[in-house]
């Protein structure tokens, strides 16, 4: 998805909010580079392991901050606004309550350009518990919403992570056609009605 987030090799400003191993940001310098990305994660160790095991691409711009990702959205320059913001921090049912809600992701949206995505990385169990609920909560804070996965997630046959993303307009068939022909295949992207079966 961040692949169509702006025309190709177009550097863009990407707001990472659950840096893990930094693998996004990686993929963003590598394809798009002069790119200014923010990465916020909670576990300094981690972050410190990651970067001292697997330091930045020389010529990247990466500012990082260690704490919550609600609490380091309020504290960004109010005048700060992202292509893209990530949010890599849900896996299994039991989520932050403080951040797995519509709140949180109206304060997120507000970080966006006039044309930025918001992506939700949620990883969870065959009943899709979590991730209906969080289509429900981005519904209400965002325009429009779609999610994006390998076929058989939307199945309920096991466990695992689907993509929703919420743009601040219409979903464009466009990107449904990109990203199915990216892959995994088969995959399957849900809008509109369609979503409805998954909406919490």
């Amino acid at each position: 998805m961040v692949d169509l987030a702006a025309e190709p090799g177009e550097p863009i400003r990407a707001l990472h909010l659950g840096a893990g191993a930094l693998t996004l940001a990686r993929y963003i310098q590598a394809t798009r580079p002069g790119s200014a990305q923010y990465a916020v994660e909670l576990e300094r160790e981690l972050l410190d392991f990651v970067l001292l095991k697997l330091p930045m691409p020389q010529g990247t711009t990466l500012t990082t901050h260690i704490g919550d990702a609600r609490e380091a959205l309020a504290e960004l320059d109010a005048g700060a606004r992202f292509d893209v913001v990530i949010l890599d921090i849900f896996s299994g049912p039991d989520a932050p309550a403080h951040i797995a809600c519509k709140e949180f992701y109206e304060e997120a949206s507000a970080r966006l350009g006039p044309d930025g995505v918001l992506i939700v990385n949620v990883g969870d169990e065959p009943a899709l518990t979590l991730v209906k609920s969080q289509v429900t909560a981005l519904r209400q804070a965002m325009p429009d919403v779609a999610a994006f996965a390998e076929t058989g997630m939307f199945e309920g046959r096991y466990p695992g992570n689907i993509i929703l993303v919420g743009t601040g307009r219409k979903w464009s068939p466009e990107w449904t056609a990109e990203l199915l022909a990216r892959g995994p295949h088969p995959a399957t992207v849900l809008t509109g009605m369609d979503l409805d079966k998954i909406a919490g």
